[in-house]
């Protein structure tokens, strides 16, 4: 999956606009990553250890700076988690991911299936099943609480113990060390600890790399950065199950490997870091999500285990935090208490409920600061150390400005603008100051933090002016002013003369104004369109039209044209398109060798428009005979059916040779009544039927003659022979 792609998974999860087959896709791809190496990319593994990164991320956060901290959880996210997780689940692995998921959203209404999963749980304990199935078995129970019985830890504690001792991949005693640690955790009579916890610490230690990554086994020559965080996890749970304490040089030479890890994190261009993984030994490509949650996730584990702290730089750790507080994971999904058995101090976000100000209607610049966990963070004072225009960052515009705190809001506020923000786009840099200095030690501030601000206002126009001018002399010949709220002008002019428009542009403050665009269409009746740029002359935009030199690019065409002013910007409230009016203009004839008239564009849409109403004119029927004549000409093609039948008559008509058994005189029934439908559908082709379907029924009926007329002409040829043979 493309990095940029995954830093916005979460953020469709925050967005009202989202419909339910949306979220629920953005759900189960932040939630369900790919697990371990062996398993397919977003199938719905590994949904443990991501939800675990994503705790640890956040705590390991210790100095968090320009993030915005994201909205809370919603019943949106609760309904698509209730909607996706519900009914059986195949496996224990997906029954964990399913039950992890409503354990940190805090679903109260989730389905019922402590029933069908503990059983489940009791059976794969109880059976010889893999390590990992045992892993997924005891981290269901640790949530379920099922009833398990204490000489089934104690066989299974028997057999990871084994598995350890025995591993010959990163992954198996992954899987080994974390069940011992679950088991340690639900069964504390159970005795799980390691007897040889420093040769098990040098083990996993030796499949450790110079640039802080891991390699699965040590058959793979191939490191990778997602098992460090795996190697990480398991060294920190060796730590926790060791019978004696693990010596300290190699607790330190895992801190310098974390060291060198970071040497490798990535960077984007706004200061966020992140974890790549690249394509290792044919194993499943691990995207960065999943990688920067499984080393973050490794990292905090093992700090949480060892005295002291691993000093990280303070720029990667808040580039860490932007890279999950960017792609929008919920701050909520993390508790105090996770901070404060982790040792670290607790970030403080800063946050703008908007980024755009108007002037016209007198905003108040609004800040936010809470605690990454989302409460309310402790007694501050934010500051505007300073603000600058974005084009102009070298020259501030106000320094050292202490905002107001609003109580009853939680709110720090600058109800007024100083005089000299007028429209456009700035940047605002913020400090948060701890009023208490022993919060320093709590909590972690961040430093100064860059805002972009956006300031709009109603731009006044005024001296509007427009006026044919003679080409030689420059004279005015006619002016008229302008008032753009409504009159329009109607102007004449030759291709010997010009044509000058000018206006200008103020701001609230009485500033001169340089939008975005200042455009001036002149549209010809025949809805050829000519636009032009108008310049910006300081104070003033004019624009002269020299017709003579224009008359190539009107394609001399004279007559009619409307003119439209355009004029906008993104930081301008009254952006507007207004006609001025028109100017009928005299140019000369077309030359035989000018460009011709270009085919108006055909706007791409008009296809899906109402089509043009068809009128059609059918032809004059034929003239017909008179009706007896038609009447005459029937009853003269019926005249030879007529002496059929009347010969019929007059010969009589023999049933001698029917047969008489019960077969052959139904053959030979089923053989006249085919004929009289061979007949009759002469006639209904002859009312009804088109040509095919006569086609396809006299075919069927053929077959069905051929079969009926082959059985009686053979009795009557059998009969025939027996009498002669008499």
């Amino acid at each position: 999956m493309p990095r940029h792609d995954q830093r916005g998974l979460l953020v469709k999860l925050h967005s009202k606009k989202v419909n339910t087959p949306q979220l629920k896709s953005s759900l189960r791809s932040a939630f369900l990553p790919s697990h371990l190496p062996a398993a397919a990319a977003f199938n719905g593994a590994g949904m443990a250890r991501y939800l675990g990164g994503l705790l640890a991320l956040l705590f390991c956060a210790s100095i968090c700076g320009s993030v915005t901290i994201p909205g809370p959880i919603s019943d949106a996210h609760r309904s698509v988690a209730s909607e996706l997780f519900s009914g059986s689940f195949s496996s224990l692995e997906e029954a964990y991911e399913a039950l992890r998921v409503f354990e940190i959203l805090g679903i109260g209404n989730k389905p019922d299936v402590s029933a069908t999963t503990c059983k489940q749980v009791v059976e794969n304990l109880g059976s010889s099943s893999p390590v990992k199935d045992l892993f997924y078995a005891l981290k269901v129970n640790g949530i379920l609480k099922c009833k398990v019985n204490a000489d089934v830890f104690k066989d299974i504690a028997v057999r990871v113990k084994a598995t350890v001792n025995d591993a010959s991949t990163l992954v198996d005693m992954y899987h080994s060390i974390a069940s011992l640690v679950l088991i340690k955790d639900q069964a504390s009579d159970v005795d799980v600890l390691l007897a040889d916890a420093d040769g098990i610490f040098h083990s996993i230690k030796a499949l450790s790399q110079s640039d802080g990554r891991w390699r699965y086994s040590s058959d793979n020559p191939e490191s990778s950065t997602f098992a460090a965080g795996l190697a990480l996890e398991a060294l920190a749970g060796v730590i926790s199950l060791a019978s004696s304490e693990i010596d300290l040089s190699r607790v330190n030479t895992v801190k310098n490997d974390i060291l060198k890890l970071f040497d490798s994190i990535e960077k984007y261009d706004d200061g966020t870091f992140y974890f790549d993984e690249k394509f290792v030994g044919g194993r499943e490509h691990q995207g960065s999500l999943s990688t920067t949650s499984s080393v973050v996730r490794g990292v905090t584990t093992f700090a949480s285990v060892i005295s002291g702290k691993v000093n990280l730089p303070g720029h990667k750790v808040l580039g860490l935090a932007k890279f999950f507080l960017g792609i929008g994971i919920p701050v909520t999904l993390c508790t105090l208490d996770f901070f404060l058995w982790c040792r670290v101090s607790i970030p403080l976000v800063l946050s703008l409920p908007e980024t755009v100000y108007s002037l016209s209607q007198k905003d108040q610049l609004k800040v936010r600061v809470n605690t990454v966990l989302g409460s309310a963070a402790p007694p501050l004072t934010v500051k505007i150390v300073r603000a600058f225009r974005s084009d102009a960052k070298d020259s501030a515009i106000f320094e050292s400005k202490e905002l107001q705190y609003d109580e009853s809001n939680g709110i720090h506020v600058l109800e007024v603008f100083p005089d000299n923000v007028d429209v456009g786009t700035y940047v605002f840099v913020f400090e948060i100051v701890l009023r208490d200095s022993a919060g320093e030690n709590v909590f972690a501030t961040g430093g100064q933090i860059h805002v972009p601000i956006y300031v709009t206002g109603i731009i006044k126009v005024s001296n509007a002016e427009i006026a044919v001018l003679d080409s030689d002399l420059g004279s005015v010949e006619t002016q008229k002013k302008l008032d753009l709220d409504g009159n329009v002008v109607e102007l004449s002019a030759n291709h010997l003369q010009k044509l000058r428009f000018s206006f200008q542009l103020t701001t609230p403050h009485g500033h001169a104004f340089k939008p975005h665009q200042a455009l001036l269409k002149l549209k010809h009746e025949t809805k050829h369109e000519h636009v032009f740029v108008v310049g910006n002359t300081g104070k003033k935009f004019e624009i002269v039209l020299d017709f003579l030199g224009l008359v190539e690019k009107f394609y001399y065409l004279s007559g009619r044209y409307d003119i439209e002013l355009t004029v906008g910007d993104a930081v301008m409230e009254n952006s507007f398109l207004r006609p001025l009016g028109h100017v009928d203009l005299e140019l000369p004839e077309t030359p035989e060798k000018a460009v011709r008239l270009p085919p108006l564009p055909v706007d791409p849409y008009s296809r899906y428009g109402p089509k043009a109403e068809i009128a059609h004119i059918f032809r004059a029927p034929e003239k017909r005979p008179p009706q007896n004549l038609s009447l005459t000409f029937l009853s003269l093609t019926l005249l030879p059916f007529i002496g059929f039948l009347v010969g019929l008559l007059r010969l009589g008509v023999n049933f001698k040779n029917f047969p008489s058994s019960a077969a052959p005189a139904t053959y030979a029934i089923l053989f006249h009544l085919g004929i009289a439908a061979v007949l009759l559908l002469y006639v209904l082709f002859w009312l009804k039927l088109d040509l095919f379907t006569t086609l396809k029924t006299v075919g069927l009926l053929g077959v069905f003659l051929m079969f009926v007329g082959h059985r009686i002409l053979s009795h009557l040829a059998s009969t025939s022979s027996k009498l002669k043979s008499a």
